[in-house]
């Protein structure tokens, strides 16, 4: 593969998280001065043949505040009785170079909105150990009214809580899965 092929094109094969590695998160603002961020551990993304898939069980949302996980899995916010994963799945990837445009449906709470995350991709390389490695640190921000999780509170002195819009993030490093 020439040097352009590589920078303009997705590599083709089944590539998996490296959850070591790896990370989903979200970050909103709070109080109107301050984010509050979180992530899930539980969580798992696949990229097959330009197609990236994710899911998350809501189970394994983290936050600094076992109180506040508790809340996160009420109907409040998360509903994870009710909507146990998050998901995404691609509808199309495109890139340029470093930056990376990948357009899909995400799924919370029972809701399926259109999203696109943007971002940087790195590689593919060959890491220390022989593995064929790749890199995506995507971004987009959501609306959390378009997916049901609407819980806010009025500030004493005017505002809300919560904003509306959360940053989603999601920083992949992927190998290549063994063929065979």
């Amino acid at each position: 593969m020439s040097t352009t092929e590589q920078s303009t094109s997705i590599p083709t094969g089944t590539w998996q998280h490296d959850p070591v590695h790896s990370s989903i998160s979200f970050a909103v603002k709070h109080s109107t001065v301050m984010t509050f961020n979180g992530g899930f551990g539980d969580w798992e993304a696949t990229l097959a043949d330009g197609r990236l898939e994710g899911s998350a069980n809501v189970s394994g949302v983290r936050v600094d505040d076992e109180n506040l996980v508790g809340h996160l899995q009420t109907p409040d916010f998360f509903d994870a009785e009710q909507f146990p994963q998050l998901r995404f799945v691609s509808s199309s990837i495109e890139r340029d170079g470093d930056r990376i445009a990948i357009a899909g449906e995400l799924t919370i709470k029972g809701a399926t909105q259109p999203v696109e995350l943007s971002g940087t991709v790195s590689g593919p390389i060959t890491d220390g150990y022989g593995k064929e490695r790749l890199g995506l640190d995507l971004q987009a921000v959501v609306n959390r009214h378009d997916f049901g999780v609407s819980w806010n509170a009025d500030l004493p002195g005017g505002g809300a809580v919560l904003a509306d819009e959360v940053t989603v993030g999601a920083n992949l490093a992927l190998t290549q899965a063994d063929a065979g």
